[in-house]
């Protein structure tokens, strides 16, 4: 795919809402394990997440995060088409982003090392925030 058409950007997104998505059905089925299992009551939990047992919270806690960041991440990619800040760097820059969420997402939901999970943060938010300079220098240049 040609990386100047901007077109070439909306892959890593497409691959972060897969990412959304498998997350949503591992919170699905940690969910329905535990109803099963009777570790937890309907009633507990139908105004809370917090009648959850911890395992089935990390997966809902981690589907909360796939809406923080990563709404900034879709607007970027979306005025970065629009500016034409589209070249493969930033198309690197996408991935990488992505590849920090998916290793967080893994984080988060297994061990929940949470020194391990910032740090995987802190390299999606670095990322977003050289993206966002990217296209702030290319809406300055004109």
């Amino acid at each position: 795919m040609n990386a100047g058409s901007g077109l070439a950007l909306v892959w890593p997104v497409l691959a972060h809402v897969l990412l959304t998505l498998v997350v949503l059905g591992l919170l699905g089925r940690a969910r329905v394990a535990a109803v099963r299992a009777k570790r937890v009551k309907i009633a507990a939990v139908a105004l809370s997440n917090d009648g959850w047992p911890d395992d089935v919270r990390r997966f809902s806690n981690n589907l909360a995060n796939q809406f923080e960041t990563p709404v900034l991440f879709y607007v970027l990619v979306a005025v970065a088409i629009h500016v034409g800040a589209t070249g493969w760097p930033m198309i690197a820059l996408a991935w990488i982003y992505v590849a920090s969420r998916v290793a967080h997402a893994v984080v988060h939901t297994t061990s929940n090392h949470v020194m391990t999970r910032f740090r995987m943060f802190l390299v999606g938010l670095a990322t977003l925030g050289i993206m966002w300079l990217v296209v702030v220098a290319r809406l300055l240049a004109g």
